[in-house]
């Protein structure tokens, strides 16, 4: 009765706060429309410019295939000194320049045929235009060779598979870990401030002096919090699913159970936050600098792990929007990959165990602290 008296309290709080209702509802809208739709990871119509010194058969060939290609968008030039000058006005990307002994070059096998220049201000760019030219330029000698019927000296044959993903789309990648996000802020920021505004506004007192054991008090705050915490993931995955199109490929009992243990572990975060601040602003504040930003930054949502440094690498595994984004990613796109589902699902159920303890023995201590 207590518990339930408890429960009433918090959510009744909950309906006369609209911003709780729109961090769990609209914020999701906003943050999956502007990340599916505004942001990409995606090369596409790249431009670059081509440079032919002595047209011929195999030089307009070679060029042709980039006139096909949806990562390019080629421009011809003249000579390499237009092309250079449209480089560095950055009206292209990279420069492809075939010289007027490019057939023979091709034949002989002991010299480059090609000459690339790639625009390296934006490294990443940079390696991925490389590649795409790279990509291109193999495939192209491969069906070259074998319509002139001659061996040309051709270092790799790529034979190219990709799993998981075929489009390369940067939208299956990011939405799904967009919901770490956003349940990351419902758990941690709404929660963070639950406790802090009972101090904050002198009714803790009062509510410790009520027959009701700090368990209850705590799980009555926490409880509403879950609800809109779940609330707000089966409505993110209802978008990603059909307005994004989203494949999920895993079990979505899986997926409920993996996300309720991620939403306990942000309750804990936000509940240790608010706890220790017992100040509003305070508390949200910290909450936005210890758990959204890290998990905005390290968790693998946005940036490749493995390209960050080894101590940043070993950093990542304080954060549990780490776990939690890669079973989003693994269960959506690739399936129940049970390796990978139970190594997160362990390291999320640890991290609870360490929160709930750590919110129990502040929480247990009384008043004073």
């Amino acid at each position: 009765m207590r518990l339930h008296g408890m429960i009433r309290k918090e959510s009744l709080q909950i309906l006369r706060d609209p911003s709780s209702i729109a961090i769990a509802f609209i914020m999701p809208v906003v943050l999956l429309y502007l990340f599916g739709y505004g942001v990409s990871l995606d090369a596409r119509d790249i431009p670059v410019g081509i440079v032919i010194e002595h047209p011929d058969a195999a030089s307009e060939a070679f060029a042709g295939v980039f006139d096909q290609s949806a990562f390019f968008l080629p421009q011809r030039f003249d000579a390499i000194q237009s092309a250079r000058e449209a480089l560095d006005a950055r009206d292209i990307q990279a420069i492809i320049w075939l010289r007027n002994d490019f057939s023979s070059r091709l034949f002989s096998g002991q010299e480059a045929p090609i000459s690339v220049i790639v625009n390296g201000v934006d490294s990443n760019q940079a390696n991925i235009t490389r590649g795409y030219i790279q990509g291109a330029w193999l495939a192209w000698l491969g069906h070259f060779s074998a319509a002139q019927g001659r061996a040309l000296p051709i270092p790799v044959m790529l034979e190219q598979r990709v799993w998981f993903n075929a489009e390369l789309s940067s939208q299956l990648f990011l939405v799904p870990g967009l919901i770490a996000i956003v349940m990351t802020l419902i758990g941690s920021l709404l929660t963070a401030m639950v406790v802090a505004r009972e101090w904050e506004r002198g009714t803790m007192e009062a509510l410790m002096a009520t027959p009701m054991h700090m368990g209850e008090m705590l799980a009555g705050k926490l409880i509403p919090y879950f609800v809109l915490g779940m609330g707000g993931m089966l409505f993110s995955v209802a978008l990603a699913v059909w307005q994004f199109h989203v494949p999920l490929r895993g079990s979505f009992w899986l997926l409920l159970v993996s996300s309720s243990l991620f939403m306990l572990v942000a309750l804990a975060i936000g509940l240790l936050i608010s706890v220790v601040a017992k100040n509003q602003f305070v508390a949200g504040l910290v909450a936005i600098i210890t758990a959204f930003l890290p998990a905005f930054i390290l968790s693998g949502f946005l940036f490749d792990i493995h390209s960050m440094p080894v101590v940043v690498q070993w950093l990542t595994y304080l954060i549990p929007a780490r776990y939690f984004v890669a079973l989003l990613q693994t269960l959506f796109l690739a399936g129940d990959v049970w390796p990978v589902v139970l190594t997160n699902l362990g390291a999320l159920a640890l991290m609870l165990l360490v929160f709930t303890l750590l919110v129990w023995r502040k929480t247990g201590r009384g008043l004073d602290d």
